[in-house]
């Protein structure tokens, strides 16, 4: 069998966890900042675990992380 190929876009967007979880980062930071919270911001800026729903379908996209 072939190795499997990495999806790069998933690589750069997921992290894994010392339990194995995905790790992600907030969305809705880019742009049009000044209309958001001070507290949304800095809401934003932390990490969060990737949902188990999804953690299913995302782990096969990024098998050697």
């Amino acid at each position: 069998m072939p190795k499997m190929k990495t999806k790069r876009s998933a690589a750069k967007r997921l992290r894994k966890t010392e339990s194995g979880k995905l790790k992600r980062a907030h969305g809705w930071k880019q742009h049009k900042l000044e209309g958001k919270s001070p507290r949304r911001r800095r809401h934003l800026r932390k990490s969060a675990l990737v949902s188990q729903a999804d953690e299913n379908r995302l782990k096969p996209l990024v098998p050697y992380l």
